[in-house]
């Protein structure tokens, strides 16, 4: 789908990715980027920021919330007009503690945000597309999604989910001919800030690269697209090798169920 001419919704898009993504857009001539985000002052500087290159809207949302994400849609509704491309790019990761050390508000905090958020805005705005006969919805998932580490349970978890209910709304729309096209991204550890305090034997993801893969993804309509491309035979490896070999291989040797130990976050 093309990025010029057309309104760009894009959630968390006040900081990493989300905020290169909204900056690309404008740069390939979309008539407007949206910003939904649960931070006013987050909101203001960005929006101020990114108006130099063009149209910018900023609305207040907490997307685990559906009676925020029902006043901004209808914010939105009233002040843009019609949206054309959904990126659900916000996402936490809550701690790096064992699940046995979780609470309930952990779960119920990574799963509202990172998996039903996506769902909520999309449930909505995919009305809005049918209607119109088009549309695009990105959502930005996780490796994690594919590959389970200790000490990320619930991220993990959710991220899984994701990526079910994203692609299975992607062959929904596929079987019904629809012209709305639906992408999962699925990137590895993003040096934004969001996974301060990792070690990884293999390379953190520039968050720029990883918006120009993402944005290029949209455009091409691809369904899929694990950044690196490497993480597209995550699931061969597990299918190729007994659970004990996977686990010693990249658990061990590459340090991969280590990564979380001295995670510190976003402060």
């Amino acid at each position: 789908m093309k990025i010029k001419g057309t309104t760009v919704l894009i959630t968390g898009a006040c900081s990493g990715i989300g905020k290169i993504m909204a900056r690309r857009c404008l740069e390939k001539g979309a008539k407007q980027v949206i910003i939904w985000d649960i931070n006013d002052a987050a909101i203001a500087a960005t929006v101020e920021e990114l108006s130099a290159l063009g149209h910018v809207h900023g609305f207040k949302a907490d997307i685990s919330d559906t009676a925020s994400v029902d006043a901004a849609f209808e914010a939105t509704r009233i002040g843009c007009g019609p949206v054309d491309i959904l990126i659900n790019n916000a996402g936490i990761i809550t701690n790096n503690k064992t699940f046995a050390e979780q609470t309930d508000a952990d779960i119920n905090r990574t799963f509202d945000i990172n998996t039903k958020g996506a769902m909520f805005l999309t449930l909505r705005f995919l009305k809005q597309m049918k209607e119109r006969s088009t549309g695009h919805i990105c959502n930005i998932t996780s490796s994690a999604g594919m590959l389970a580490l200790p000490k990320m349970s619930l991220y993990a978890a959710s991220k899984w989910a994701a990526i079910g209910w994203s692609e299975s709304l992607r062959i929904e729309l596929g079987r019904e001919k629809s012209p709305i096209k639906v992408t999962t991204i699925a990137p590895y550890f993003i040096n934004t800030g969001m996974f301060d305090g990792i070690h990884s034997f293999f390379k953190i993801q520039n968050p720029e690269v990883v918006a120009r893969k993402t944005i290029w993804a949209i455009q091409h309509n691809l369904g899929y697209r694990g950044i690196p491309f490497s993480s597209h035979f995550i699931r061969l490896m597990q299918g190729i090798f007994p659970y004990r070999w996977f686990n010693w291989l990249f658990g061990d040797v590459c340090g991969l169920y280590t990564v979380m130990d001295h995670f510190t976050g976003r402060k």
